[in-house]
């Protein structure tokens, strides 16, 4: 069955949905990107190119009926190196992240201190909100994604733990950036919680992220709290994975320990979904939403609404439904260099999942 024509009047109070992020790029608008880079285009010809592409992403994301809505990640060179674009004390060797189908992502390395970031996640709301007419969430990368920058060997005169203390205060005012110009949600990026079980089967390395998000969100009171989330996923890079083999239940535990109001969890590309939800209902604690992936953003294949609903019907046998919302796996385009996924089929994706959303709750209230 096709998606039928978007309704507008989702019924927020049931169960609500939301996106991961990223949305596929323009082909434009990435070869623009590239010719800024090399000064072949001038900074105010793609902010033009910018503007274009987020109204053309709101207005499509308004189209599929979705109550929350974002940018897409359009102006971003990805979800993890926003913070980083501009500074000089970085350089490219750092850690290397394989993944399944052989292509890898290099992070870059702290080669002096003081760590500040370039840019806030707040700075790219302004321009979003000139076009959204719904509430509006923005991502912001996880302290502990960027704690892996600093370099194993250490730095002269820039220990680690000042590193960390600059870190925290860093990542605190990327949320507090958003906040403070108008999200409605904050979604950490947590992707690296699966990796870090691969890295380390002993967990202290998932640990200590843990320890440090906690941290970073101990700065905001439960109100706060109730609108900040955590993404995790094995990863979504050219429909591949970096984590996909490690068992879920190693992560989510560990995982639900983080205090944020809301988990945004990869489910829908999961070997044994059940299995994962069964955890997270033991897991899940009373002031906390889990945002069940019911798309399978590294599968090309449309889903249809039957596919997503049965989905949360799965998902309604672990998790109260007071307690559910739904979600994508992973965004569609994290980096911007990533054109496996067109736009088309990304949006016909999302309503899908609205529109799947929508018949279940019709079905389980």
């Amino acid at each position: 069955m096709s998606p039928r024509p978007p309704s507008n009047d989702f019924p927020l109070a049931g169960i609500p949905t939301e996106p991961v992020g990223s949305i596929p790029r323009p082909r434009e608008l990435q070869d623009a990107m590239v010719a800024c880079q090399q000064g072949t285009m001038t900074p105010e010809d793609l902010d033009t190119l910018f503007d274009q592409a987020v109204r053309d992403t709101i207005e499509q994301f308004e189209a599929t009926g979705s109550p929350v809505v974002s940018d897409g990640e359009q102006t971003k060179s990805s979800f993890v190196t926003y913070p980083l674009e501009g500074l000089n004390n970085l350089a490219t060797d750092g850690m290397i992240i394989p993944f399944e189908d052989g292509h890898i992502r290099q992070l870059p390395r702290l080669t002096q201190g003081p760590f500040k970031y370039a840019n806030y996640a707040g700075s790219y709301l302004p321009r979003v909100r000139k076009f959204a007419t719904r509430p509006v969430k923005q991502a912001v990368i996880a302290a502990s994604a960027m704690s892996l920058l600093y370099p194993e060997a250490g730095l002269p005169d820039y220990p680690r733990e000042q590193f960390l203390s600059d870190l925290i205060q860093e990542a605190v005012a990327d949320i507090r950036s958003c906040f403070d110009n108008g999200a409605h949600q904050v979604q950490i990026d947590f992707t690296e919680g699966r990796l870090a079980v691969k890295l380390d089967p002993s967990k202290q390395l998932l640990q200590q992220f843990i320890e440090l998000n906690n941290q970073v969100l101990s700065h905001f009171d439960e109100d706060e709290r109730q609108r900040i989330g955590v993404h995790t996923c094995p990863g979504g890079d050219h429909d591949s994975t970096h984590s996909a083999d490690v068992d879920y239940g190693e992560l989510i535990p560990l995982l639900l320990r983080l205090n944020a109001g809301n988990f945004y969890m990869q489910m829908a590309s999961e070997a044994n979904p059940e299995k994962s939800l069964q955890i997270i209902g033991e897991n899940l604690r009373p002031n906390q939403r889990v945002y069940v992936g019911v798309i399978d953003v590294v599968n090309e294949e449309i889903e249809s609404v039957e596919t997503v609903c049965d989905r949360i019907l799965l998902a309604a046998k672990y998790i109260p439904i007071h307690q559910l919302g739904t979600t994508d796996d992973c965004g569609f385009s994290p980096f911007s260099d990533d054109v496996v996924t067109s736009r088309k089929t990304a949006f016909a994706k999302i309503t899908a999942r609205v529109q799947g959303t929508r018949m279940a709750y019709e079905k389980l209230r």
